[in-house]
């Protein structure tokens, strides 16, 4: 049965059905309505912003970014990010979408928190930061009407979300604390972790065995 939410349809196939079931079985409430989110809102961006996307790449691509973050699917020698991706790969690989689909969608979960890169890349990889970044973050808003946010938070609620969401991030990486150098993603870690210290890039450099 095909479901409507301000005017973005989600794919009703096997594939989406499949990957809506993987995520509400692995992921917290708070992260799979984000999730879901994330596709609307990146949806609707895509739609200002003239961009045309695979539905159901994009889907993939929203609803596995944070599975990383998972019990069920973290591991703690790489980025959350790359947790995801490669799930997500597998996912579509198995599902007969093609090698440069797969790609598209690693490529689109791996980067949604290195920011200045997306936006010069396909649509399915671009609108999952725009989505994670509407969410999180509040960016660019006003590309959104306002009944639309109204009809995508009414169907997918936002309860005590910037500290639920930063609750999952805390909990996703603090096991693997190295994986954050270079990244947002230790910001969390030096608001939330006692004992936390970032890498400094600059003493990386002076610090190195070359003398000069």
């Amino acid at each position: 049965m095909m479901e409507t939410i301000a005017g973005i349809t989600i794919p009703d196939t096997a594939l989406v059905r499949e990957a809506t079931e993987l995520v509400r079985e692995a992921a917290t409430p708070v992260l799979f309505h984000h999730s879901r989110r994330v596709f609307l809102f990146g949806s609707l961006k895509g739609q200002h912003r003239g961009l045309r996307v695979d539905p159901e790449l994009l889907y993939v691509g929203a609803m596995f970014h944070d599975l990383g973050l998972t019990e069920r699917y973290r591991r703690a020698d790489q980025r959350f990010e790359v947790d995801g991706a490669d799930l997500a790969r597998d996912f579509l690989l198995a599902h007969d979408r093609s090698q440069a689909e797969a790609r598209a969608v690693w490529l689109g979960i791996a980067l949604h928190t290195t920011p200045g890169i997306v936006e010069h890349l396909a649509p399915e990889v671009a609108l999952v930061t725009a989505g994670v970044e509407t969410d999180v973050l509040g960016f660019d808003l006003d590309e959104i009407k306002p009944d639309d946010i109204d009809a995508v938070t009414a169907a997918h609620e936002r309860p005590n979300f910037k500290q639920n969401i930063l609750q999952a991030f805390t909990d996703g990486m603090k096991d693997r604390p190295d994986t954050t150098f270079g990244t947002m993603n230790d910001d969390v870690l030096a608001h939330y972790v006692p004992g936390f210290t970032r890498q400094d890039f600059v003493e990386i450099i002076l610090g190195s065995q070359w003398p000069e």
